[in-house]
């Protein structure tokens, strides 16, 4: 009997029937062939090529094993770390998904039994983070990506120096509570009181010396004398309260602006994190080249960005060799000049500002710059980190 015509109904109904799954059972995968039913499954292994294959693996089992394995593996945690990510997923899921790939490896053919026996030693390994519970094995993809992991660090540091500023403001609030309270001592006892008379018929009687009575005019001149000595005294002491009350005023209100200032800051620097960009090359910069990957030639090189291309990537020029080379964000660093010179800032609220450089603060890793350009220009910027600005040639 002749074949079916390509369009024949028979032809068409064989090709749509060749496009899905079939059954596991009439798979071969040491020929990488699927059988659409027992016969043809029968008729595959009396074939001469699914011979040859079968002399071929039984010289080596555990190379073909090894080799299906890893490419099992290879394919399930790519589909897990792209489809998923790093999302906690149930393996079945996963699996269900994997199958679904006609040209997939079947796990028949690996050193793993069951997909328990597979998700248990991924876990093992560490390529990722398996938990078992009473609905079944759990599974979450652990990307070790450098770009990723250098995300990562980035974040943790940025909520560190939140956390950092935010007990900062903490110890700040407790010591002007501290200083407050150490101004407010001295009034609980006071030292100077008010002259009060509490009977005005009590004469005021002065104790005199008796080598300084000589004669009737004397004593009076000495009485006057001390009479006008004693209010003078009186009104003095009775003033340094007040001046040391005033004293303590300006303390509180200059505490209280410090405290305003502080919360100032916090929302400038809020703002200015909202304003950030993860790219911060520019051109007509000077950077450091830190990867090692080009060798001692070029490490630690200063040179001159050129051009900025898709916004992570730069043409640089070497300052003493002339040399051009392409390079990633991640392999430059700023340059931090001596004070008094121009620098640009390159990430934050100033970004592409113009500036120039007025003092380092090593301890906070940061400096302080005077705007040199738009119309904030004059302006005194200070607490600006090392990577948010650069060295101008």
């Amino acid at each position: 009997m002749g074949k079916a015509d390509f369009l024949s109904p028979k032809a068409i109904g064989n090709r749509i029937k060749s496009k899905g799954l079939q059954k596991l059972r009439w798979y071969c995968q040491m020929c990488q062939k699927q059988c659409r039913d027992e016969n043809g499954f029968k008729c595959h292994c009396m074939a001469e090529s699914h011979q040859r294959q079968l002399l071929l693996a039984s010289e080596d089992p555990n190379q073909f094993m090894d080799y299906f394995s890893d490419e099992f593996k290879r394919d399930f945690l790519e589909l897990l770390r792209r489809r998923f990510g790093t999302k906690r997923v149930h393996n079945n899921i996963v699996y269900n998904e994997y199958i679904g790939h006609r040209e997939h490896v079947h796990m028949n053919s690996t050193q793993w039994e069951t997909l328990t026996d597979f998700t248990k030693w991924v876990g093992k390994e560490g390529l990722a983070k398996v938990d078992e519970t009473p609905k079944g094995w759990y599974i979450q993809y652990i990307d070790r990506d450098p770009e990723t992991i250098r995300r990562q660090e980035e974040l943790e540091r940025k909520k560190k120096q939140d956390l950092d500023d935010e007990e900062r403001g903490a110890k700040f609030i407790e010591e002007q509570v501290r200083r407050g309270k150490d101004g407010r001592e001295p009034e609980e006892a006071p030292t100077f009181t008010e002259l009060k008379r509490e009977n005005e018929e009590e004469k005021i009687a002065f104790n005199m010396a008796s080598s300084s009575v000589a004669g009737p005019s004397k004593p009076s001149s000495l009485l006057g004398a001390s009479a006008l000595k004693a209010p003078a005294g009186a009104t003095a002491k009775r003033k340094e309260p007040s001046s040391a009350s005033e004293s303590r005023e300006k303390k509180k209100k200059s505490a209280l602006e410090e405290i305003i200032e502080m919360e100032e800051r916090k929302k400038k620097k809020q703002m200015s994190a909202s304003a950030r960009t993860e790219n911060w090359l520019q051109p007509n910069i000077v950077v450091k080249i830190v990867t090692k990957k080009l060798g001692e030639k070029y490490h630690k090189k200063k040179a001159v960005i050129q051009e900025v291309r898709d916004q992570y990537t730069a043409v640089v020029k070497l300052v003493i060799s002339g040399d051009k080379l392409k390079l990633d964000q991640s392999h430059l660093e700023t340059v931090i000049p001596a004070p008094g010179k121009r620098v640009m800032i390159l990430n934050g609220e100033y970004r592409d500002t113009e500036a120039v450089l007025e003092g380092i603060d090593e301890k906070k890793f940061s400096a302080t710059l005077t705007l040199d350009s738009g119309r904030l220009k004059g302006k005194r910027v200070e607490g600006v980190a090392y990577e948010d600005f650069s060295k101008m040639p």
